[in-house]
């Protein structure tokens, strides 16, 4: 029997009360729906390569 894991969407927003709250910000150059992978120096999206550096 499969062990049941939640779903990878759980992991980009949080449900506060009536409102979703989303949890990484969107990629500049793709727009809402393209989320940035944080990473330990830097937000990065996968789809464009567009890269943030973190102070």
């Amino acid at each position: 029997m499969a062990k049941e894991t939640k779903a990878a969407k759980s992991k980009l927003y949080k449900l506060e009360g009536k409102e979703l709250k989303r949890l990484r910000s969107y990629c500049p150059r793709c727009g809402p729906g393209i989320f940035m992978a944080e990473h330990e120096n830097r937000l990065a999206c996968g789809k464009c390569g567009y890269t943030d550096f973190k102070k």
